[in-house]
């Protein structure tokens, strides 16, 4: 077993309550101590860059898709509320990256796109953004990064299935 925090956590339970299966808190405990030590270092091109990584999800939506999207299909893209997509576009539309535009049917919907400015900052960014993703990566060859993404890929496809709701 690899000497980290979670490995430490999961001898104290094995000390504590040998009669339980701990195998779980090896895969759930390290997903979650990555996810919140990633969310530390809060991604070092996006802070100089002047956004937060939900800032990003939210114009690299935009971006790869193509086209205008609603606030709906952009929470629904990022796991996200509507409040706290509602949130960003506001910061993200006084900034001019994105602009807002009702529909013609419905006063009700919005339909979101990325200004030239928009398009440029994730253009600049990403580069730089994916070297960062890269170097917390360097300690692991492109092999075991190619099957530890192929194992992250078969668990988030359990839970998405199972935890979210399907897609209209």
């Amino acid at each position: 077993m690899p000497a980290d925090t979670v490995a430490a956590v999961v001898r104290q339970w094995e000390n504590a309550r040998p009669d339980l299966d701990t195998r779980p808190m090896e895969v759930i405990g390290r997903v979650n101590r990555c996810a919140a030590l990633l969310q530390q270092a809060e991604d070092a091109p996006l802070r100089r860059a002047g956004l937060t990584r939900p800032e990003f999800d939210v114009l690299g939506t935009l971006r790869r898709t193509g086209h205008e999207l609603t606030p709906s299909d952009i929470a629904r893209e990022t796991f996200s509320s509507g409040a706290a997509v509602t949130k960003r576009l506001k910061q993200l539309t006084e900034r001019g990256l994105v602009e807002r535009r009702g529909d013609t049917r419905d006063r009700r919907v919005a339909h979101v796109r990325l200004t030239d400015a928009g398009q440029d900052l994730v253009d600049s960014v990403l580069p730089d953004q994916l070297a960062y993703e890269t170097g917390v990566l360097s300690g692991i060859d492109r092999a075991r990064q190619r099957e530890l993404a192929g194992l992250l890929g078969e668990l988030l496809g359990q839970l998405e299935g199972r935890l979210r709701p399907p897609r209209a």
